[in-house]
């Protein structure tokens, strides 16, 4: 029966430098493939032109790079690029590179489907077949930077936790990722400039604050009334409110990081003065900002963009709150790369 060769990215520098000690080289070799597997991207180990053949070939009976593969890229006319990712065992997530005049986003998956319920959004109509490890993670981010620089002549300035997955409920190999992305050994990224987007996972986002994390945290609330929130995000039943208040006000105790909300507002869904009323309570327990999200449909119809008057109100109104709001137009939807349509249709 032939052996399963293990991912060399799966270990440490460390067990890398005694897998060479074991081998009869020196350590130091460890610290060679190590940058060559995360600061330059080597998708081979043919690539590593500073490590002898004998040596390349020895890793290649012991190892692979089990690397992510762009299978096709679309551009939008906004100029959002969507990508479908295919992973080593042949499964496919998307993520998207967001340019505007200032920057460039990368939107990055954390599972392959979903593991939540919301009814709003394509991803999660896919059954949650698997997390991501840490380097398929890392590789959409590396990926979209190359886009970046090719496309719109400048680096990758920041990450978004928002594509395919809760990624607090792959915790571990995400924030190993973002470890590498924000190492001088990977890419070298400031922490600031990431945001981990959650549907609210009250447990994890204390374990956030515990671990003294340094990126931006953003919570898809999108009600602030338990009956309604719990009618469009199902697993809110579990996760109620009360929990996700407490637990976010414990996050700013311990980090006194500001809170952004992402909200999208329907038609007859969240559209009323009571809605906005709750909201603005649920804001005040701890700084936050609202970014109101345009909707952006899935096939059946069900959710509809609310009126431009609904959502001047709610701007209106929390403004005269003292709470900092923006509405964010959606980028990407001629080819289904705006929120909440990721759903690997190609």
């Amino acid at each position: 029966m032939q052996t399963v060769k293990k991912d060399i990215r799966a270990l440490s520098k460390e067990e890398l430098r005694q897998f060479f000690e074991t081998n009869g080289d020196k350590a130091f070799r460890g610290n060679q493939v190590y940058e060559w597997l995360w600061n330059k991207g080597a998708h081979s180990f043919d690539a590593m032109t500073n490590i002898s053949k004998q040596t390349r070939t020895m890793l290649e009976e012991h190892f692979v790079i089990n690397h992510i593969k762009v299978d096709k890229m679309q551009r939008s006319n906004d100029g959002t690029i969507k990508n479908a990712v295919r992973l080593h065992d042949n499964l496919i997530v998307e993520s998207v590179l967001i340019p505007t005049s200032t920057r460039t986003t990368a939107c990055v998956s954390s599972q392959v489907g979903c593991s939540l319920d919301c009814r709003f959004c394509a991803t999660a109509r896919l059954k949650r077949m698997r997390n991501l490890n840490p380097d398929e993670i890392y590789d959409q981010v590396v990926a979209i930077d190359r886009e970046s620089r090719l496309y719109f002549n400048r680096p990758l300035s920041n990450i978004v936790f928002m594509g395919m997955g809760e990624p607090l409920m792959n915790y571990n190999n995400v924030l190993k990722a973002i470890d590498k992305i924000t190492s001088s050994e990977g890419l070298g990224m400031s922490p600031r400039r990431i945001t981990v987007s959650t549907s609210g996972v009250p447990k994890m986002i204390k374990k956030l604050a515990d671990d003294q994390v340094k990126f931006k945290l953003a919570v898809s609330l999108h009600s602030a009334v338990e009956s309604t929130r719990t009618s469009i995000m199902p697993f809110n039943e579990h996760f109620p409110l009360s929990d996700l208040r407490e637990a976010l006000e414990y996050w700013y105790a311990k980090t006194k990081s500001r809170i952004t909300y992402e909200y999208v507002v329907w038609k007859g869904i969240n559209d009323k003065v009571e809605d906005i009323e709750a909201l603005i309570n649920f804001c005040k327990f701890a700084p936050s900002k609202v970014n109101l999200i345009e909707y952006n449909p899935i096939e059946d119809g069900e959710f509809r963009q609310a009126e431009d008057e609904a959502v001047n109100t709610y701007v209106r109104m929390l403004e005269q709150n003292g709470i900092v709001v923006t509405v964010r137009r959606s980028r990407g939807k001629d080819i289904d790369a705006a929120c909440g349509q990721l759903a690997n249709k190609t």
